[in-house]
């Protein structure tokens, strides 16, 4: 029994430092593309140096939380726009499912379709239930500037991110 706790402990710390670090204020974001919900390939290297990004990974279409955290980024939109930001959404969920929740709950903006979670692991987001809320805010470099991290605390993503953009500002 001894042995089989110590191969089980030793099994565990080597998933949980197996999984990648989640990235950080200062890294520089991944280049990826991916499908948004209309199937158009949305490629990170053609966005970087446009505009400010917004990124928040959020677990899952039509939740409850994730609802209310889309429609937080839907109805400061205008704001997000004339703060020269562009907001996109990413999950492993379908480009279809993406389409749905969109139509559903007017959201003017991409969300983008990871189902093998390459983009989601490369931020370090992936959770062991479900993945992370986070969101990261990347300069016109390409560097995270900005980050907020809560699972239960969709709304307060929106209203954190609008608070650094108007420091930002200053």
């Amino acid at each position: 029994m001894k042995n089989v706790l110590i191969i089980a402990s030793l099994l565990f710390c080597f998933t949980v430092t197996a999984q990648k670090k989640q990235l950080e204020v200062g890294d520089t974001v991944p280049k990826f593309t991916l499908q948004n919900q209309d199937g158009k390939t949305f490629s990170m290297k053609d966005s970087i140096g446009k505009k400010i990004l917004v990124i928040f990974f959020y677990p899952k279409d039509e939740s409850a939380v994730c609802t209310k955290e889309a429609c937080a980024f839907r109805d400061s939109s205008q704001v997000f726009t004339d703060a020269g930001a562009l907001v996109i959404g990413i999950n492993q969920g379908s480009v279809e499912s993406h389409k749905k929740f969109q139509t559903d709950y007017k959201l003017p903006y991409q969300l983008l379709s990871d189902p093998e979670e390459q983009v989601i692991k490369a931020f370090g987001v992936k959770g062991t239930m479900l993945n992370d809320r986070v969101t990261f805010v990347v300069d016109k470099t390409g560097q995270i500037v900005f980050k907020y991290n809560s699972l239960t605390q969709g709304v307060k993503h929106t209203t954190e991110v609008l608070k650094f953009l108007r420091e930002m500002k200053k």
